[in-house]
Order: C-alpha cells, then structure tokens, then sequence
C-alpha cells in the first residue's frame, strides 16, 4: 500500500521555520519600534532644550537692549538736539529695531514649530491690522524713497489675533521692502472675495528663481544677497508669516515672473459676515501724573526709563531688586507698579504674588517687563497678578501710553473706591 501524508499531523520543518522567521520578524518589528519612540523622546528634549535656550539667549540680549533703547529715546528728547544727534538717534532706534525683530522672529520659529503659540483671536478690521503693520515699516519705505501704494476698503472684519496677524503682515512689508530698490514701488490691496479676505503685498523688486519660489516658506531659506538687499536676515521671517496665517484658518502664496521681476504674495483669511466693530487701537489719553514703583535690577534700564517717566509728570520711585520693591509696595501708596521678572533676592512673580495677598498693600495696576517673551510667560505674568506684560527693548511710546491711560485710571479710581 502506499504511503499516504497525514495533512492534520504535526508542522512540517518547513512550517517551523516559518513561524521562527515570522516571530523574529515581529520582535524585529517591536525594536524597532521602541528605537523610533526613542528617538522621538529625544528629538522631543532636544526641541524642549532648544526652545528654552533661545528663550535665555533672547532674554539676555534684550536686557543689554532695554537700556540702550531707553538712552536712545532721552537723545531725542534733549532739548533743541542738533540735526547730527537726531540723525545719531535715528541710526541707533533703526538697528535695535532690527535687532529686536531678529530676536522675536527667532523665537517665534521656534515656538510655532513646536506648537506652543497660542492665539488670542476676536474680531478685528483687517484694515486696522494692515495699518499697524505700516507703521513698523514706514520709516524703512521713507528712506529708501520707496513709494507705497494702498487699496484697502475699510469694512473686512476677521477673526484674528490682532498682535500675531499684524506680525505676518508686517514681515511681509519688511521683505518686500528689503527685496526691492531705492525709489521702487510696493502695492497693498485688500479685497473680499467668496467669503475670504484677499491681501496682496506686491513689489517691482529683486523676483525670485522658480526653484526659490517651491522652498520661500520654509524655516531658514533665503533669497541671495545682491547690492539691493544689504541687511541680512534669519531667514525664518517668512516660515513665521505661514504659519501665522495657518494658524488663522489661512493661506499664503509666493509668486513671481522671475529675476528682477518683483514677488507677489497673496494672503486669504476667512471673512466675519457683518460690520464687527474697528478694533482699532485707543488713542492715547491726556497727560496724567502717576505715582510710580518702578522695580528694575539694571542700572541703566532703571535710571533711564525713571527719567523718562519724570519727564511726562510721574512721581517714581526706585527699586533695584524684589525684596525693596516689595517693601517699598507695602509701606507706600502707588498708582502703578513697573516691575522686572528677572530679579535677585525675589523675581517678579513672587514680588506680585506676596503684594496680592497682603492686606492693605494694593497697586492697582502692575505691568511686568522682562526679556523672556514666550505666551508661557506672559500667561505666568498675568496670572500672578500682573494686568499687563512687556517684552523689552520697552516700546517707551505705548508704555507711557498705557501708564496714561483711560483704562489705568479706571483701575486706580475702583481701587480708590474699594477703600
């Protein structure tokens, strides 16, 4: 009889061995996969470690910043400054403008990569965000004797963080205006179209090869450096204006015919149905005399920026670390607390946490300044107490605009009284 092959007995050797494979397959597999979370781990610490030294790096170099600011400012307040300290005066306030937008940039890349920006989004007309944008670029376009050109009606309302909106506008401007020559020209038109706001920023400048154009948004890329873009740059204010506009459920387009042919880029932002209010910014209010705790450890920043608030009629007084501000605050009356987080003996935190819960001892408006300018820290700040947080170089214009303001003496008059 001949011999039959059981098809229900054990495996074959062949059947093991591909069971062994299969299983070695699998464990192969699963090491793998323990490999790639590793490695994700780390590129996770390496963004965490990246992202908190750049805060350092741009909190340490804005200190030295604050004071050079503020010193600038004084200059031009000198009484009748000649035209050769005005023109000293305008250098200095351009390249610490400069300065201080490479550092935001930077740190704006590093934390809309990682995810970390918040937005503080309401309505807003676009054309108030386009104007504010302007103004950070103005006196750049009058120098170079550029001509700017404007289309902007004024009833598109979007929903927006008006700050982070204005930036992306703003980088915008400035790259069309670095891009192009003296005496070029640079178009501003905003429209509604099917329910989105459409923004063009158009130049006549230096254009861009097609090969530039597929990689213009990406972090650190660059345009090449010809006599008519003389600055310098990062390369990252582009990749910030993307993701900015993405943040806002929107888009951004590059565009241009070529070399020496100018650039077009084209923003679409969804659109608010109905008029939603102008959202433009408060005029400043009358002059005001406000006693003032100014707390600074910086020599310089705090002898300066004491000056500067004297001479627009404020009683200061001085502190230069947390432990005498905090004893200042409490055994004096004040109006408004200027207070530096960065502080020795006790930081600005604890300083407005220990004032808060002191009886008796209130300051009825407290602005926190300091050279760390993540959300987190501003989310800190106002948590702890603070009612209003500024990232040094100091804008002196709008911090004394806010120092005398309607809102402020709100604050001072309920705090009045509460008594």
């Amino acid at each position: 009889m001949a011999n039959q092959h059981s098809t229900t007995g054990s495996p074959t050797p062949t059947e093991h061995a591909l069971a062994a494979e299969v299983a070695g397959l699998r464990l192969l597999l699963a090491q793998r996969d323990a490999e790639i979370a590793a490695l994700r781990d780390e590129a996770a610490r390496a963004g965490e470690r990246r992202n908190a030294f750049l805060a350092l790096l741009a909190h340490e170099l804005r200190n030295p910043l604050a004071p050079i600011s503020l010193a600038n400012t004084m200059l031009a307040k000198l009484p009748e400054p000649s035209a050769g300290l005005l023109n000293v005066h305008a250098v200095i306030h351009r390249q610490v403008q400069h300065l201080t937008r490479l550092l935001d940039e930077l740190l704006d890349a590093a934390s809309l990569n990682s995810g970390t920006m918040i937005l503080a989004r309401s309505p807003a007309p676009l054309v108030a965000l386009l104007r504010r944008a302007l103004q950070t670029v103005q006196v750049r376009i009058l120098e170079r004797h550029q001509q700017l050109l404007l289309d902007m009606p004024e009833e598109l309302t979007v929903n927006a963080d008006p700050v982070r909106l204005a930036q992306a506008f703003a980088n915008l401007l400035v790259n069309a205006s670095k891009y192009t020559g003296d005496g070029g020209i640079i178009r501003v038109a905003a429209r509604a179209h099917e329910g989105r706001a459409v923004v063009t920023v158009a130049d006549n400048g230096a254009g861009m090869e097609p090969g530039l154009l597929a990689c213009i948004f990406a972090p650190f890329t660059q345009g090449p450096r010809t006599p008519v873009r003389s600055e310098g740059g990062l390369g990252v204010g582009l990749n910030v204006v993307r993701m900015i506009v993405e943040l806002h459920d929107g888009k951004v387009v590059g565009a241009s015919d070529g070399p020496g042919r100018g650039s077009v880029f084209t923003v679409s932002l969804p659109l608010l149905a109905g008029d939603a209010g102008s959202g433009a910014p408060l005029a400043g209010a009358a002059r005001v005399g406000r006693r003032i705790l100014l707390v600074e450890d910086n020599l310089d920043a705090n002898d300066t920026l004491g000056q500067l608030l004297l001479a627009e009629g404020h009683d200061v007084t001085a502190a230069y670390d947390g432990i005498a501000g905090l004893s200042l605050a409490r055994t004096q009356v004040f109006d408004v607390l200027i207070c530096d987080i960065n502080l020795p003996g006790l930081d600005g935190y604890e300083l407005i946490t220990q004032l808060r819960r002191t009886a008796g001892a209130h300051i009825p408006f407290a602005i926190a300044i300091s050279g760390y300018g993540r959300p987190a820290d501003r989310t800190r700040a106002i948590a702890a107490g603070f009612g209003q947080y500024v990232v040094k170089p100091l804008d002196i214009d709008a911090l004394l605009a806010l120092v005398a303001s309607e809102a402020v003496t709100a604050c001072i008059t309920a705090a009045s009284n509460a008594r």
